[in-house]
This record gives structure tokens, sequence and C-alpha cells, in this order.
């Protein structure tokens, strides 16, 4: 598909309505690091990275010589082109000086999720060969480094960095290399033995089609798959998703969604260099310092799953908070009510609220709608394919169905990945050899080409914003003692959208079913990730299958939506 000639290079500009607009910025830029050095020569003064609590108002200059250091150290540490770099931490502005500053020793940087746990983030260092990683201690009373303690974090480990935190001694991961945290001064006082020559000199060597990032995604396997992005994918994708939702020079955009995600790295940090917009990391979303830190930095752009925006509206002192800012709302990941679409135009005051559609393999954008839509349009539908993607609905065969029809969605275009990190099987199966991008949705497009996703192929559902795939949860369930059969669905939840549910096969003999349900509830709790953990559990004496024995997932989560008369349904303590 050729996408129309947009009317203005730059994100915010084009048409009103955002339409068709496509500036190019692969084109404009090349890589993220050269983005950086314009942004940084067109607006030094300009607030870039603003972290009240820190005591931090960096500007895009600031910012510039912050990730400069970082790409020296990464460099006197023996970081080479194509190695990968690790963030385990949570949005903070040394976050965003690590990735810049990896990212410019043409380093590839692989975000951790900050909720996982020491096995969950131990597979994907072993699996990427992370040759460092930065992370911090104390963060939520947290000490990531100590999670990893006994663990293969693989050969390849050679610094563990703390962002933040004492950097206090810790057991050594297992491996040949693993080292001991080292504090983030004693790391970035490397920098001088690097001159600021040859960290240039390394950054322009980085070309728009080396790979900028490899986000870890989880698929029907179970197994977590590093989804690769280049540097002219992320700048093309994100440049045009800040000119479609308007985000502008001046804008202070508080980035609630987690660095460590497309949605708050890229349409938050990356989008904003493009603009010229001011980010304010948030670290943990709590709605009264959300409601603070919109008045007191004078907040105009807050995208976030709809969770965020239904826990502000219901804040008892939402009505006597300085909202008068707010400008932008951009929100999606699960399904979207139109009363919420009119409540935050007319109770928030946002300007723009838009809602989209994307996924890891797809630089996390596929469809968006457009600031002309109306309400109905932004809620019941994740708007049309960008500008350069082609989008359909296809048969299990591949014919493409009609407008209204259910079938698969298939994306081809530039946002696709180039490959799922060192698994050509895994990227054949998702890619095929047309190029067109198998997502496992399944959803129905309106004759105005509007994307609406109504089931999901591959099982996975949503907590709060979170992907939660069931074959991965399930593999967990199967090392608790007692488990055998297991399935795990997503059932409506009224404040995040989803929850997992975990349906087993029991009890064992010796344990009532609720002494058996509270167990495996509880040791989930300790396994995976919170909001991975099933939050109810059933036990039953079989599972629902098919005649070739594959478990029936929708009549199970039929069954669990609206239960029969005697159907006991467990609830895990400490709950996401």
């Amino acid at each position: 598909m050729t996408a129309p000639t947009p009317s203005d290079d730059r994100p915010g500009g084009g048409r009103p309505d955002g339409s068709a607009e496509d500036p190019r910025a692969d084109l404009r830029w090349g890589t993220i690091p050269r983005l950086l050095a314009d942004v940084a020569g067109r607006l030094p003064d300009a607030e870039a990275v603003v972290e009240p609590d820190a005591g931090i108002r960096w500007s895009f200059a600031d910012l510039a010589v912050e990730s400069a250091r970082f790409t020296r150290a990464f460099v006197a540490r023996e970081v080479a082109p194509g190695d990968r770099v690790a963030i385990w931490a949570p949005n903070s502005a040394w976050w965003a000086a690590a990735a810049l500053g990896a990212l410019g020793a043409g380093a590839v940087l692989v975000p951790l999720n900050t909720r996982f746990k020491g096995a969950e983030a131990a597979y994907i260092l072993r699996t990427a060969r992370v040759r460092t990683l930065c992370t911090v201690q104390g963060f939520l009373g947290v000490d990531y480094p100590g999670l990893l303690a006994g663990l293969d974090v693989g050969e390849e480990l050679r610094d563990i960095v703390v962002l933040q935190g004492d950097a206090a001694p810790a057991q050594a991961p297992r491996g040949a290399a693993a080292p001991e945290p080292l504090r983030l001064d004693r790391f970035l006082a490397a920098a001088d033995g690097v001159g600021d020559g040859e960290a240039a000199r390394r950054s322009a060597a980085v070309s728009p089609g080396d790979p900028s990032d490899l986000i870890f995604t989880s698929g029907t396997t179970g197994r977590p798959k590093g989804a690769t992005a280049t540097h002219a994918q992320s700048l093309r994708t994100f440049g045009t998703w800040a000119s479609i939702v308007g985000l502008r020079e001046g804008d202070r955009y508080l980035v609630v969604n987690p660095f460590f995600h497309t949605f708050g790295y890229k349409a938050g940090l990356l989008a904003s260099l493009m603009a010229g917009a001011t980010v304010v990391p948030e670290a943990v979303f709590d709605p009264d310092r959300v409601l603070d830190r919109i008045a007191s930095e004078r907040i105009s752009v807050l995208p976030g799953p709809p969770t965020l925006y239904q826990s502000i509206l219901a804040h008892p002192e939402r009505p006597h908070r300085d909202l008068s800012t707010l400008r932008l709302g951009v929100t999606g990941a699960a399904v979207v009510p139109v009363e919420l679409v009119r409540a935050m135009s007319s109770e928030l005051g946002f300007e723009t609220v838009l809602t989209a559609y994307g996924l890891t393999e797809s630089c996390g954008t596929v469809t968006m709608c457009r600031r002309s839509d109306p309400p109905e349009v932004v809620a019941r539908t994740s708007g049309r394919a960008i500008p350069g993607v082609e989008v359909r609905v296809v048969t299990a065969g591949g014919d493409e169905v009609g407008p209204g029809e259910p079938g698969e969605i298939v994306v081809r275009g530039y946002t696709v990945t180039t490959g799922y990190w060192d698994d050509p099987g895994a990227t054949a199966e998702a890619v095929d050899a047309e190029g067109w991008l198998h997502t496992g949705d399944i959803g129905v497009i309106d004759r105005s080409g509007n994307v609406t996703v109504t089931d999901r192929l591959k099982d996975m559902y949503v907590v709060g914003g979170f992907n939660v795939y069931p074959a991965e949860v399930e593999a967990r369930l199967r090392e608790c003692p007692g488990v055998g059969a297991v399935a795990v669905v997503g059932v409506p939840d009224e404040r995040l959208g989803e929850v997992g549910c975990a349906v087993v096969v029991g009890p064992p003999p010796g344990e009532s079913a609720g002494e058996f349900a509270r167990r495996v509830l509880d040791w989930a709790g300790e396994a995976v990730a919170n909001f991975k953990a099933p939050r109810f559990a059933v036990v039953m004496d079989s599972l629902p299958v098919n005649a070739s024995g594959k478990v029936v997932k929708r009549e199970l989560r039929d069954r669990l939506t609206s239960p029969p008369e005697g159907l006991e349904i467990y609830e895990r303590r400490g709950k996401p």
C-alpha cells in the first residue's frame, strides 16, 4: 500500500484529523541517536525529562549529555555494537538516559517487565545473551539483582548496573561471568576513559536498519519470544503515531505506561523526542499522585489503559483538582465503553480521545482512530490502518472476508517485526511468505476500514493493560505439586477489564477442593508476576475437550462468566 504524501513533516502536523499523516521520521532522522542529537540542537533549553521527586529537570541538551555519559561508559565496559543491554527498572530519567546511551553505543535494548520474578527475567537474559543489565534495588521493596540469585542468567552477562539503590552485595547469579551489582557512579566513572569523539563515532556508525530493541512477548507455547525492531521501524511508526494523535512541541506528557512496554517507551519517550514534548515519568500508577502531578506539572498528555481513566474519574477528590491542562488521551488494550470516552471529554476535559490496536510483533501499532472520529467509533473500534500498513481479516485458509465478517486479523507493512530473536521457526510460523503477520486475533473490519477485535486465537487476555498468555501461566502452574490438568482463561473484571481464572482438575488425595485451590493460587502468586497470577481458581473433575483432545476454553469462559449453581470459585489473596 502506498502511503499518501504528508502535508507536514513534523509530528502533530499535517491534516487536522490526522487521517493521512506519515511524516517519515525514519527518513528525517534515520536512527534514534541522530534523533536525540537533533532535538538537543533544536530545543537545547526546553525541558525533556522531569522527575520532580528526584530533583531532576533535564533539558534536551542535558538529556543528550547524560545519555552520552552512558554511551561512553558502555564503550568503556566493552559493550560492542549489536550487544544486548537489558533494563529492568521502573520509569525514571535514568531509565531514559541508560536506554538512549545504550542505543548510542550501537547496542540492542532489551526492556524487562518490573513485575517479573527472577526466573522470568533470567530466562530472557539467558535467551537474549544479554551483555549488561541495568536495574534497581529497593523499588517497591524489591532487590532485583537478588531475585537472580542462584539462577542461570547466561554466560554473556558481564555487568549488573544499579541505576537506583545502594548496590548492596547480593548472592551472585549462577553463570561463569555473573558479576556483583555495580553502583551507578562507579559505572559512569568509566566514561572518563572514553573521549566524546569515540562516543560520537560509535553513535554515527548506527544504521537505520540496525536492530534497536528486542521486546519479549509470550506465545501459545508458553515460551517467551523476542520480537526485533529496527531504528527505522521504531522512528517511522511512532513519528506517525505522534502525528495522528497530535502530540506537539511544548506538550507535557505524564508517562504512566511502563517504559518496558512499547506504549511507554516508544509512544512515550521516543514520540516525545520527535515532537519536542516533555516527559514526566511516573514509576507506579497511584491516582492521588497522578492527580497531584497533573496540577503541579501542568500535564497535557496522559495516555493509558481504560482502568487509569476509570480510577481518576472515580476518585473522590477529582472534582476538586485542577485538570484544566489535560488535552490528549490515548487508550486501548481492553474494551472501552463509549460512556468512558464521553466522560473523558466532559468530566476530565480531554480535547482528543483516541483508541488504537497493535502488538509487539508490529512495533506496537497497527490501527488508530483519528481525531475527527465520533465517540462511538473511538469506543467500539480500534480505528483504521496507519499509512503504509495493510490490514485484512481472513479465514483459516487465508481468504479475505467481507466487511463485518469475523476472521483472523493479518498485517503487512513496515511495522512487522524483522523476526523473533534466534527463532526462525517461530518467525516463519508468524509471518507468511507474502509478508503477512498472523496476529492470532479475531476481528472484523467495517466498510470504513475500522477494525474491531472480537476474540483471540491465542487465548491471550489483558489485565489492566498487560497481556497475559495462558499457556505460559499453565506451564508454571503444572510445576505446583498436585497440579496436572489445568487451564487458565480470562474472565471479566470491572476494574482491570479481565483477570485470570485457573481451572484445575482435582483435588489430590487428602486435600479438600478449597485447600487445593487456595494452595494453587498462593503458589501462583509467588511463581509469576502479579498480573499473570490468576485471581480465581476453580476445581473440577475434568476439563471440557473437543474430539482432538484440546481444551475448549470458550466453554470454560462461558461457564465461569455465568457459573452454574454449586460451582465454587476461590479468590486469591493479594489481588493484582
